[in-house]
């Protein structure tokens, strides 16, 4: 009978290889089979401490999230001005539509470029999917009908989709594993610092006394085309993931890489330290076919699978459904104008932006099943309340945002920590294309129906009708507390390789 290590993950998925003598990378004989090697370059990678790299990776990749905030937070908070302007004449019904076709390009984009990080590397698709932002968002900018609108908002959610798998990948192969769950989620949560500028950008562009009715909504989209200027540059400082490339035939390359790593953070050579750490047996491959995808995915981590799916829907429809419709709610039932929503979308971007900042370290010292069942379950039971109220009428403006601030503190890292979930418990060789489908199912579910049914509820000018939204979303956080209650991995300072051994390893 075989014996399962500690260290073995708890849906059946075999732990990582023994340690073996042979040097790094190294082809190891094993009959004719040349692309078999021996590497130590995942204990490398989480042997080192936190370092300037580290902390450029965190830059380089956060400000991806960055500008999804913005993106998300401009459509928000223009939905005054769009329906003002005399181009586009947005009905409340039209904006939904609209931010459900953002999020239908996401997933699209998602599930796209998902499949060919996985097969073609991260970084090259950190330029293609940034290109397409760029272009996408620069075309928002001009729109002369709804339909060309929609088309471009299409188009710039494809490309922040793309940017999900690839960079969500990274962080987990990059950073090592005592920091991985705080990492991940501050640089998710760096989402809030987008929705900062862009509620700060309307605050400016939105004065009737500065720009025309039709003009600082386009200004507005065209800040986030210039942010993604900025991005491109700093991209050059993010090399190839060292895991993906010893997989995928580069061993060589990823040995230079990691060796290039560790003198960027020690000052020094660590060859002699590297012959200490263990080392796993793999055969290299060109790709993963996509039946042996869905073997993994349904068959061997079909547990794993369920929870990130149920914590992906949950936190998509709980967050584009609000945050979508967030200044709808001000200008609609507490009478804000719309040029003045972003001093409103200011606090609350600071209450998500706290929540990771603050809590993200629990989720590597009290573990990621705790963490995620107290942040889903107390999000989703503050928003009932808060919707309560809401429906009786007893919150104004102020208290409204204020009661959102508190949720979204809890709701914020608990958003995060599905893609975290997702992202580090299946095996490098699918990871991407596992990302993609849960952040493409679970939008898909959640996110793109979230804006479009709120609109509606919306429409009809009822806070009871509004409050049944809330309590839906409500009821799906608390499900899925549950689920990571009793499913969850404890993955908290465990190397990738433990948590979910490669398809490529050999016993």
């Amino acid at each position: 009978m075989a014996v399962r290590h500690a260290f073995a993950p708890d849906d059946g998925a075999a732990a990582a290889a023994p340690r073996s003598s042979l040097p790094p990378a190294e082809p190891v004989p094993s009959g004719d089979d040349s692309r078999v090697i021996a590497t130590n370059i995942p204990a490398r990678l989480d042997d080192l401490r936190w370092s300037g790299f580290h902390t450029r990776v965190v830059l380089a990749l956060g400000i991806t999230w960055v500008l999804d905030g913005l993106e998300v937070t401009l459509a928000g908070a223009l939905s005054g001005a769009l329906k003002a302007s005399p181009t586009l004449q947005f009905s409340n019904l039209d904006v939904g539509l609209a931010n459900s076709a953002y999020l239908a390009g996401a997933v699209l984009g998602a599930l796209g470029f998902g499949w060919l990080t996985d097969r073609i590397g991260r970084r090259k698709l950190f330029f293609i999917t940034l290109a397409l932002y760029l272009t996408a968002t620069a075309a928002t900018a001009l729109s002369w009908s709804v339909g060309s609108y929609a088309l471009f908002r299409f188009l710039t959610g494809a490309g922040i989709g793309g940017e999900y798998t690839a960079i969500n990948s990274t962080i987990q192969e990059l950073v090592p594993a005592r920091y991985r769950g705080w990492t991940d989620l501050l640089i998710n949560g760096s989402f809030w610092l987008g929705a900062a500028i862009g509620a700060g950008s309307a605050i400016v562009l939105l004065d009737p006394e500065l720009t025309g009715p039709d003009l600082g909504w386009r200004l507005a989209y065209a800040t986030g085309a210039c942010l993604g200027l900025i991005v491109l540059v700093m991209r050059m400082w993010i090399p190839e993931s060292p895991r993906w490339l010893m997989i995928h035939g580069h061993p060589d390359e990823a040995h230079k890489i990691v060796a290039d790593i560790e003198r960027d953070v020690t000052g020094h050579d660590r060859e002699e330290r590297a012959k200490e750490l263990p080392k796993i047996k793999l055969r290299m491959r060109d790709h993963t076919p996509l039946r042996e995808v869905a073997r993994t995915l349904l068959v061997s981590y079909r547990q794993r699978s369920l929870v990130g799916l149920t914590l992906m829907v949950a936190q998509a429809f709980f967050y584009n459904a609000i945050f979508f419709t967030f200044a709808l709610v001000l200008t609609d039932f507490y009478g804000i104008k719309a040029d003045q929503v972003g001093w409103y979308i200011l606090p609350f971007a600071a209450g998500n932006f706290l929540g990771p900042l603050l809590l993200g370290r629990l989720f590597d010292t009290l573990g990621r099943r705790t963490m995620i069942t107290l942040t889903y379950g107390v999000s989703g039971i503050l928003l009932a309340l808060t919707g309560y109220l809401f429906s009786i009428g007893v919150l104004n403006a102020q208290t409204q945002t204020a009661a959102w601030m508190v949720i979204f503190f809890f709701a914020s890292p608990a958003a995060s920590a599905a893609y975290l979930t997702v992202s580090e418990n299946f095996p490098l060789e699918v990871r991407a294309l596992a990302i993609a489908l849960f952040y493409a199912i679970g939008t898909g579910i959640g996110g793109v129906a979230g804006p479009a049914l709120f609109g509606a509820l919306l429409d009809t000018g009822s806070r009871t009708s509004v409050f049944a939204g809330y309590l839906f979303g409500a009821l799906l956080m608390v499900v899925a507390a549950a689920v990571a209650f009793r499913y969850a991995v404890a993955a908290e300072r465990k190397s990738l390789e433990s948590v979910a051994r490669p398809l490529a390893v050999m016993e």
